[in-house]
């Protein structure tokens, strides 16, 4: 016997993780591929759990791997079922090369990424060079603030990537453990309602059929075609930033919650802003309620859909500041924080543009601390008084240094000077 849906007045203690897996059951998704890798594994083992009792119906199957995890998820969508999976960190590298033949199959999916740092050294701690080393592939990516925002966002993803001006798949990111395995109070919206929103899938793109041979993933001979069938891709991802717009809006009508391309706090009248993305966002608006209350006039801009990158929205919402701080939590090694480059490319046609400073920090999930803000926004001000952009800027404390020095004598090696 089914389990009642909840009703539009349920409100649930869920972990970030259990959100994400009643986004799925409330999608109604037909087939589930799955393989287990902390931060994620309570994801796929809550689902696991309501197929096998009968609370979910469609398929739920563990593979061997992430790669053939993806490889079978791709396979469905293009049969035409709502197909959802998770992963985190070395998993999703693990299947990497699905990520771009799926986008290039053009089929429309969910894929939950619960960020960890990579490997090596080796931490179950989160950052996002994961899921930001998959910014190119095609797919969409959503980055969520709260357990709220992860169940919202994958009834909108479904949306979105099932819309036939977009057809293409989706992730949905967490930040592990801070947000994977922390509980909020959680709304679950009424199963009606969310039907209404998200109506049954009905592909209108060619899928696999018996009835109804086709190829999928044809080689071509020669760059044009190739060329092409790419550009397509980019098309799509680009109407995805109005298709987004229009999605939600709707599910602000359905359910009450509005979800932009990016989300403003306290940027009325800010002069100092900070931009961050995922659950580390919270810290960042603590930190600009304290300045408030000294009467410095700070905000913050949260990066919620980084693909497609919405870049006339960033610019619109920092036109006029007197500095900026991107933080970054992630490096690329060699060139600095990612979300910094970008933010710099969408402000590079800005007649004036303030300083733009760039700080890379929580990496393997080391905390961001009061003080580090504070260095933060001393910068930020130093930079608007003469005009001089510093350069990148890691954080750590020097609490953080001793610890650095201790752990390399054990290790054998020399300490740095």
């Amino acid at each position: 016997m089914r389990r009642r849906m909840p009703d539009s007045r349920d409100r649930e203690m869920l972990t970030g993780n259990v959100a994400a897996a009643w986004g799925a059951r409330l999608a109604e998704v037909d087939y589930v591929p799955a393989f287990p890798i902390t931060p994620q594994t309570e994801i796929v083992e809550k689902l696991s759990e309501w197929f096998h009792s009968g609370v979910m119906s469609g398929r739920y199957v563990n593979m061997d791997s992430e790669h053939s995890m993806l490889t079978a998820a791709g396979a469905a969508a293009a049969t035409g079922a709502r197909v959802f999976t998770a992963t985190s960190s070395q998993g999703l590298l693990y299947g990497f090369e699905l990520l771009y033949t799926i986008a290039g199959w053009r089929v429309p999916m969910v894929l939950v990424n619960v960020s960890r740092a990579l490997a090596s050294p080796i931490t179950l701690e989160p950052d996002h060079n994961d899921v930001l080393a998959a910014r190119d592939c095609g797919f969409l990516q959503i980055h969520a603030e709260t357990c709220q925002e992860v169940l919202d966002s994958i009834l909108m993803s479904y949306r979105l990537s099932e819309d036939p001006r977009v057809m293409l798949p989706v992730i949905v990111n967490l930040d592990g453990f801070y947000l994977s395995f922390t509980r909020e109070p959680v709304e679950l919206p009424d199963l009606d309602d969310v039907r209404k929103f998200l109506p049954a899938y009905q592909p209108t793109h060619a899928s696999f059929r018996a009835s109804k041979p086709m190829a999928q993933g044809i080689a071509v001979l020669g760059g044009s075609l190739y060329s092409y069938f790419r550009h397509q891709i980019q098309l799509a991802a680009e109407n995805a930033l109005a298709v987004h717009e229009e999605v939600a809006a709707e599910f602000e009508s359905v359910f009450g919650r509005r979800y932009g391309l990016i989300d403003a706090y306290r940027m009325d009248n800010a002069d100092y802003v900070l931009v961050m993305s995922n659950s580390f966002a919270t810290k960042g608006r603590a930190a600009v309620d304290r300045f408030r209350e000294k009467g410095i006039a700070a905000g913050l801009l949260r990066l919620r859909v980084l693909r497609p990158f919405p870049a006339a929205a960033i610019a619109c919402a920092l036109r006029g500041r007197k500095a900026i701080a991107v933080l970054d939590q992630n490096i690329s090694i060699g060139f600095g924080g990612i979300t910094h480059g970008e933010i710099a490319s969408a402000l590079y046609a800005e007649r004036e543009r303030p300083p733009l400073l760039s700080f890379i920090g929580a990496l393997g999930g080391k905390d961001i601390t009061i003080e580090e803000f504070d260095q933060i926004l001393d910068d930020m001000q130093a930079a608007s008084r003469s005009g001089e952009t510093p350069p990148p800027r890691l954080l750590y404390t020097s609490t953080d240094q001793a610890q650095i020095d201790a752990f390399l004598k054990l290790a054998g090696k020399e300490v740095p000077a």
